[in-house]
């Protein structure tokens, strides 16, 4: 069985990422409850835990990036999904502040070792493979591969935290997340990259200084990462933010806050199916990344509005739909479908890398500036703050001609 799994590297990337998504979509949900319920944290201190884990993911990100580009892509999952296992764990056994706040390092740590490394070994296998026309469709598939998963995810740990209590469902979630990584050490193949024999410091610094050069000299590339800069200024907030929003608003009564959650994410997951099939029947064409970027970025600004104006909590509920739901599938897709178009194979990973510090460094600078102004002035007032930096997020995309027509692949 694993022989006939291996055999196709597109499937069983796809599988991988609908299994991934399912562990982390249902943790983040139960997660969120076990924060604003149970350890009953402020705005701030909710914020606080995003921007720890953004500054271990900025610091490790790039060093983890070029481990992916000179040693393995495989094992860099592998040893991601063992820390992170870890840190999930972690999380579960506490409510006091300071080791959350440990916990979410130790995930920000073992995400940089996936970020870039698992686009950089499909693209390579693919590509080992002679298909590498299938790159960008098969990306734009794990992240519809990835919402469905999410959804069996988020209702099965939604399930287990509401009969058995949330902690007990964020322990499963990390146990499950380990023991994926096993599966990834035994049946992954690593075709199509060549394992560095020399110098390993010196070819990691020249494959550092390589993806810098490409990262910052091409257009559509630096693009990318501006606009990412501004947006995820922005995101922070509303990733932390919004379920304490919608119990501020006061959801009915009738239900426990988990199967709200549950329920939300839920819906918001099967139209982001429909969105990134949508995305997926139409990036390949020229320009696409850039056109797809502006709408969904678009599409964020008016949920963020809805949710900020929002007098109760039916109506936050609409506009975290739109934002979360809709919005958060596309955009992440678009930004690693376009930077990976552009990459050369031997620093794949670590331009990836860059896209990923990217976001780093605008949550960690628009994180706890609107952390500070939820917790003195509203939230909604934060969430105004994020929409603006959306828009100019997607107003500097549409504004510029990088993306727009066919350019030299890069050299």
């Amino acid at each position: 069985m694993i022989d006939r799994l291996s055999s196709d590297p597109a499937a069983l990337f796809l599988r991988w990422a609908g299994a991934w998504s399912a562990i982390m979509r249902g943790y983040f949900i139960v997660v969120s409850v076990w924060w604003v319920i149970d350890a009953e944290l402020s705005p701030l201190q909710l914020v606080v835990l995003g921007t720890a884990l953004e500054i271990s993911v900025l610091v490790g990100e790039i060093p983890t990036g070029v481990v992916a580009d000179t040693f393995s892509r495989k094992w860099s999952l592998v040893i991601s999904q063992m820390i992170m296992g870890a840190g999930i764990i972690m999380s579960g056994l506490t409510v006091s502040f300071w080791p959350l706040v440990i916990s979410q390092v130790l995930w920000g740590l073992g995400w940089t070792f996936t970020s870039g490394a698992d686009i950089a070994w499909i693209s390579d296998e693919l590509a080992h493979a002679g298909r590498e026309s299938e790159v960008d469709r098969t990306i734009t598939a794990s992240a519809r591969w990835k919402q469905i998963g999410g959804i069996v995810g988020i209702i099965v740990l939604g399930t287990i935290g509401w009969i058995g209590g949330v902690d007990s469902a964020i322990i499963v979630a990390g146990t499950v997340f380990i023991l994926l990584g096993l599966a990834v050490a035994v049946v992954f193949p690593e075709n199509g990259f060549t394992r560095s024999d020399g110098d390993h410091l010196a070819e990691s610094l020249e494959i550092f200084r390589t993806g810098s050069r490409l990262a910052f000299r091409d257009r559509q590339i630096g693009l990318v990462l501006a606009a990412t800069l501004l947006l995820n200024g922005g995101a922070e907030a509303i990733d932390r933010l919004f379920f304490k929003h919608l119990d501020d608003l006061g959801l009915p009564g009738t239900l426990d806050p988990v199967l709200w959650i549950m329920g939300l994410t839920v819906v918001g997951s099967l139209a982001g199916v429909l969105a990134l099939r949508f995305v997926e029947a139409r990036i390949d064409g020229v320009g696409a990344p850039r056109r797809l970027y502006v709408l969904s970025v678009g599409i964020a600004v008016l949920g963020t509005i809805v949710m900020a104006a929002a007098p109760e909590a039916i109506t936050g509920l609409a506009g975290t739909f739109i934002t979360r739901g809709i919005a958060w599938s596309v955009i992440p897709v678009v930004a690693a479908t376009w930077v990976n178009r552009r990459a050369t194979s031997d620093v794949r990973a670590t331009v990836q890398s860059f896209l990923g510090q990217a976001e780093s460094i605008g949550e960690i600078s628009g994180g706890i500036a609107l952390g500070a102004l939820a917790e003195s002035a509203g939230v909604p007032w934060a969430f105004t703050c994020s929409a603006a930096l959306f828009f100019l997020s997607a107003l500097l995309v549409w504004r510029s001609p990088a993306g727009k027509e066919l350019e030299p692949s890069p050299a």
